[in-house]
């Protein structure tokens, strides 16, 4: 993006660019969640470059914070699908097990999601958000015990959900099978045991990607009244 060009439109893939460096800013904690999500709203109501440019100029990119933020791209290509090659990463993951006694865990965000990843909810409750997250492996196992508790695993769209899991007096939620998966995605198979609790498992995108659906439906409806 150029200073001199502020009223140019700007197009899906640089309001994109924008978020993702947000997100990253996030998790390296030079944004809070209220700022971050502040800005992400303001990313996605943004029509032209004049408008994204004060969104990212006070974060530099990545640890060291030594190079500037990159320019938008003036070039109007889509934003396309997701690249699953870039996320299923190999090695370890950066958490492999989480407790909740009489309490609760949550795992969510930029995070690597191991071959088999052990949690435990006694009286407690946990999430495991993989919207977000890295797989260590093109298959990556969530193994659940749920005793008078509960966890929730979320997934993004496009990922391939199996539900081995057996429930006594509780139970594991398999509404998310049979989805067919996106190529190139990775396979998640929930199983554990659940005693008096459950193990739920939801389909949802991203707070970022349903800002842009229903940003995309806004200009959608627009176009139809003939509007610019």
């Amino acid at each position: 993006m150029t200073d001199d060009a502020p009223d140019l439109r700007a197009s899906d893939a640089d309001r994109e660019r924008v978020a993702e460096v947000l997100r990253d800013a996030l998790a390296e904690g030079r944004l809070d969640m209220g700022e971050f999500e502040e800005r992400l709203d303001a990313t996605y109501r943004a029509r032209t470059y004049g408008e994204l440019a004060p969104i990212t100029r006070d974060l530099p990119v990545g640890a060291g914070g030594a190079a500037p933020v990159p320019r938008v791209s003036m070039t109007k290509e889509p934003a396309g699908r997701e690249d699953w090659s870039g996320r299923i990463t190999g090695g370890e993951g950066s958490s492999t097990w989480a407790v909740a006694v009489m309490s609760g865990f949550e795992r969510r965000g930029r995070w690597t999601v191991p071959k088999r990843f052990n949690c435990v909810a006694f009286w407690g409750g946990g999430e495991l958000d993989l919207r977000e997250a890295n797989f260590a492996d093109g298959e990556v196992v969530i193994n659940c015990v749920a005793i008078m508790g509960g966890v929730n695993v979320v997934v993004p769209p496009g990922v391939e959900v199996v539900v081995r899991g057996i429930g006594i007096m509780g139970g594991f939620d398999h509404r998310e099978e049979g989805v067919p998966a996106e190529a190139g995605a990775p396979r998640v198979v929930v199983t554990g045991f659940a005693f008096w609790g459950g193990v739920g498992v939801e389909r949802k995108v991203t707070r970022a990607e349903r800002a842009r659906l229903k940003e995309e439906r806004r200009r959608e409806r627009r176009e139809l009244r003939g509007e610019g």
